[in-house]
């Protein structure tokens, strides 16, 4: 009787659920379902959930996807909204530069013609004019200095070749040994003052080419700026000058009070950068007799002292303007440049 008990129940079949507690399957027969729904007519994606926990877990782990569609929408709206305000900026900024030229142009073709007032620094203007004077005067000394130095540099070049002659046919010439160790003598000599006169005569190019190159040209740079903002000042001046002129109703005087503010602030600017200019010439015309002063005095010295022949006067003078001379055959390319 007990064996025949014990028969039945190793027969019955139990369910046991994932806790382990007997029970039907209810949530995998659920989950099949959704399976086979998926499979048929494919996912819902507007009722789609993200689980973040597991299946089957608590209800606080699902996360509607139509809370990230908003928030991808929130994100996209904002990057639109940047954008059309980057947009209006540049479309404002190139209004304005658009008026702006108009207005200097316009301000421009009438002085011109004769039929715009301008404004005039007297002073300034004159002192304007003989920079710009000086300027291409100390221009023409570069190119000449310039061209001295590829000439002389071509005698010098020649010299060394010739004192090398001679110094070759006084070893072959026994008889004439004397005469060409003393011209070859002399040239060796006129070589070395001549490499010194180069030198000196570079250090005078260089420190003349700063001067006019970048601390002139730095003082001009200002000065356009400064005619620049003449120009735009005496423009707003001219608009404001014909609103004025015009009807005062309402509409009238808010563009005449704008037109007064844009003139104030062109104002400003316009007396600002002549005070700079002002200012950059008063130094420059110091720094520029400061530096011509030494530099006249040095290439005086030393073309008086190389043509009288007065080797220890011309490296004097080298040393008395601490001019260094570069070592023999500096200017040459080196190997890896050569190849």
């Amino acid at each position: 009787m007990a064996d025949n008990i014990m028969s039945k129940a190793a027969t019955m079949e139990i369910p046991i659920n994932s806790n382990g507690d007997t029970g039907t399957l209810t949530e995998d027969d659920s989950l099949e379902q959704d399976l086979q729904q998926v499979m048929v007519s494919g996912p819902n994606l507007n009722e789609t959930s993200i689980v973040s926990g597991g299946y089957g877990g608590p209800a606080g782990g699902i996360i509607p996807t139509s809370s990230i569609k908003g928030s991808l929408n929130h994100n996209t709206n904002s990057t639109e909204e940047v954008s059309r305000g980057v947009a209006v900026e540049k479309l404002d900024s190139v209004k304005k530069w658009g008026i702006n030229t108009y207005k200097c142009t316009k301000q421009m073709f009438s002085e011109k013609f004769g039929r715009g007032s301008r404004t005039v620094d007297l002073e300034l203007e004159a002192q304007i004019d003989v920079l710009r004077d000086t300027k291409s005067k100390y221009e023409n000394i570069l190119r000449l200095a310039t061209a001295l130095i590829t000439h002389f540099q071509s005698m010098v070049q020649t010299q060394q070749a010739l004192g090398d002659t001679f110094t070759d046919l006084s070893q072959k010439s026994p008889e004439l040994q004397d005469e060409f160790g003393y011209n070859a003598e002399t040239q060796k000599l006129l070589c070395k003052n001549g490499e010194a006169l180069l030198g000196a005569i570079n250090f005078f190019v260089s420190s003349v080419n700063t001067l006019v190159n970048k601390t002139m040209e730095d003082t001009l740079m200002t000065i356009r700026q400064y005619e620049n903002a003449r120009l735009e000042f005496d423009a707003y001046r001219s608009d404001l000058e014909e609103l004025s002129l015009g009807p005062r109703d309402a509409a009238a005087m808010v563009r005449i009070e704008m037109a007064q503010q844009e003139y104030q602030t062109h104002r400003d600017k316009y007396e600002r950068l002549r005070s700079d200019v002002s200012i950059k010439l008063k130094f420059l015309e110091e720094n520029k007799v400061k530096v011509m002063h030494k530099q006249l005095l040095l290439f005086h010295n030393a073309i008086s002292a190389y043509f009288a022949g007065n080797q220890q006067q011309l490296e004097q003078t080298l040393i008395q303007f601490n001019v260094k001379l570069k070592p023999p055959g500096s200017d040459k390319p080196s190997w890896l440049e050569e190849q």
